[in-house]
């Protein structure tokens, strides 16, 4: 089974349109697509629409949310056309995607729509309308899970295709982000970004032991190797950088043990005298987990995750392209032999290499 993970990070999500693009030229089309805030809903773009018309559907939706002012922008230098960029999207929002709220919800009585986010979604629910054929969602291949955080309890929740017929909502709650977006009610709840407590939807894909192997792609933008920041830019941007690369890495590093764990304990189940394991038990359940970091420029602006211009939209989907092309030819899940004891493996492909982090002891 091919799964592919599609973390949070904001206009840094371009990365996924080339890092697709590359598995479906490949032939590697997911089976199961799970995505947390942009990535739930470039998640949506491409299990709602069929293999032949996802790619131009995830060209469309980053065509149609970017100012075509910024088509010219490698005339200007970045250090001026990047903030100018930002600053567009703080003060005039980003088309088809949000609009800045007439009045400051600060001075929005309480209770009122306005009065909890400094950003109108109206325009993204309109697009994803457009471009996503949500009726195919619960129709079959690909399963689709997209996660979200419940305001009122704190805990992450997860919206699976497979348990329910998602719409729209379920895709705007994930991508949901306080203070700038409101938060989206779905019967009684009411929901913020997924990335509020977890930005890496893998919870959702191996919260059990899996019945049959796995391959999961996790598209992480956020690094967490990088420089000491030399000025105070650098800093802010190296803050966000290890903030999420530290939650995505101890993610995966808990569920890999628990999976392993999981294996100890059958093996142990098997040598017991007398034992009768159901057949094929001990075969189910490999999983390859291959966790593409993106390395994001430490030279950009510390608001590079809002920064939607299609020059820096190109840059990052030609940068998820060449990864995911190194990783597919590395191909580091065939490469290594298997031992019985290890039910999970982690491949990591950062800064142009490719590495398989050590298995456990038997």
């Amino acid at each position: 089974m091919i799964v592919l993970a599609l973390q949070g990070g904001g206009a840094l999500g371009a990365y996924h349109i080339g890092a697709y693009q590359a598995l479906a030229e490949a032939g590697f089309e997911p089976d199961w697509i799970a995505g947390i805030s942009i990535g739930a809903i470039n998640g949506a773009l491409i299990a709602g629409n069929p293999p032949g018309d996802r790619l131009a559907r995830l060209e469309a939706f980053w065509r149609d949310i970017t100012w075509p002012a910024w088509a010219t922008m490698p005339a200007f230098p970045t250090g001026i056309a990047d903030p100018a960029s930002y600053a567009e999207a703080l003060l005039l929002g980003q088309p088809n995607f949000f609009a800045p709220r007439p009045l400051n919800p600060f001075f929005a009585p309480p209770g009122a729509p306005s009065a909890t986010s400094f950003y109108d979604t109206t325009p993204l629910r309109q697009t994803l309308l457009r471009l996503v054929d949500f009726p195919r969602l619960g129709a079959g291949a690909p399963r689709f899970t997209v996660g979200a955080t419940d305001v009122a309890s704190g805990d992450l929740a997860f919206f699976d295709s497979h348990a329910m017929a998602l719409g729209v909502e379920h895709v705007l709650a994930s991508a949901s982000l306080p203070p700038a977006f409101p938060a989206t009610r779905i019967e009684a709840a009411s929901y913020w970004d997924g990335g509020t407590v977890a930005n890496t939807p893998l919870d959702a894909v191996l919260n059990t032991f899996p019945v049959k192997p796995m391959l999961v792609f996790v598209l992480d933008l956020w690094r967490g190797q990088g420089r000491v920041p030399q000025d105070m830019r650098e800093v802010l941007w190296r803050i966000k950088e290890i903030r999420y690369a530290s939650r995505t890495r101890a993610q995966i590093s808990a569920i890999t043990t628990r999976l392993n764990h999981q294996r100890a304990l059958q093996l142990l189940r098997a040598a017991a005298p007398g034992a009768t394991l159901p057949a094929g038990q001990l075969a189910a359940g490999r999983v390859d987990i291959m966790h593409l970091i993106y390395a994001a420029s430490a030279a950009g602006i510390p608001e590079n995750d809002a920064e939607f211009s299609l020059y820096q939209i190109a840059k990052r989907r030609q940068a998820g392209y060449a990864d995911m092309q190194a990783a597919l030819a590395a191909a580091p899940w065939r490469a290594a032999p298997w031992p019985s004891h290890v039910a999970a493996r982690v491949h990591r492909f950062e800064a142009g290499q490719v590495a398989t982090l050590p298995d456990p002891p038997l």
